[in-house]
């Protein structure tokens, strides 16, 4: 058995928040940088997002371009590829878009005991519900994802999450895309969170690439590699 290949995507601010404090969505990208997003999501065999992430932006996580959408199931693949999320206490809502488009596969719920409880009698229909036992091992959660045959994922937040997968060492690609914007506010949600870094400060991570998109700056690192 082998782990997927992990991408991490995101976009922040220039002073590192993933969206501001009000209703609306902070379009932190372009469109060009969008279509970027969509091409890497076409590539992969699951895409990844934090039960935060459901519950702020309600997002569908599918693939838009109808090419693209007409190559993956040339390939024999799912349209879009299987959702995943990540939820310790099973506080997630059945309603949300997530659960309700290109659903081909059915959506995975990684949880612990307690959220599996919680989960019971909602979810049955709507996704695979697995335990992770008392807390939430990403490790685990990697290996189980490999053992389902899913080679290639993508992480697409929220904060705690990239946390989680870069303080555990498991991201093999971070691709930073800095948006041309100040958010300012300590209540904001931000790209990472305080955590104990493998190498802490003295590693430092390799930048593989810089690529301007118009107004974005694309960074690619590649954290496995860092010296």
């Amino acid at each position: 058995m082998s782990r997927p290949y992990v991408l991490l995507s995101v976009a922040t601010s220039i002073d590192g928040y993933l969206d501001d404090i009000t209703s609306e969505r902070l379009l932190l990208s372009n469109e060009a940088d969008f279509d970027r997003v969509d091409h890497e999501r076409s590539r992969s065999d699951a895409i990844l997002v934090g039960a935060e992430t459901i519950r702020r932006d309600n997002p569908r996580l599918i693939v838009k371009d109808p090419r693209r959408r007409a190559e993956r199931v040339a390939a024999g693949k799912t349209v879009s590829p299987r959702k995943v999320t990540v939820s310790a206490s099973g506080n997630l809502d059945p309603a949300s878009k997530f659960w309700h488009h290109d659903v081909d596969e059915t959506p995975l719920v990684y949880t612990t005991a307690a959220g599996k409880k919680n989960l019971a009698g909602r979810f049955e229909s709507l996704a695979e519900i697995v335990s992770l036992g008392d807390g939430v091992d990403f490790a685990s959660l990697v290996d189980d994802l490999g053992a389902r045959g899913i080679n290639h994922l993508m992480v697409e937040g929220g904060g705690r999450i990239h946390t989680a997968f870069l303080s555990a060492g498991l991201a093999d690609e971070l691709l930073l895309a800095v948006g041309p914007v100040l958010v300012g506010n300590d209540n904001a949600p931000r790209f990472l969170h305080p955590a104990a870094y493998p190498g802490g400060t003295t590693r430092r991570l390799r930048l593989d690439s810089v690529t301007q998109i118009d107004d974005i700056a694309l960074l690619r690192y590649l954290p496995k590699e860092a010296s």
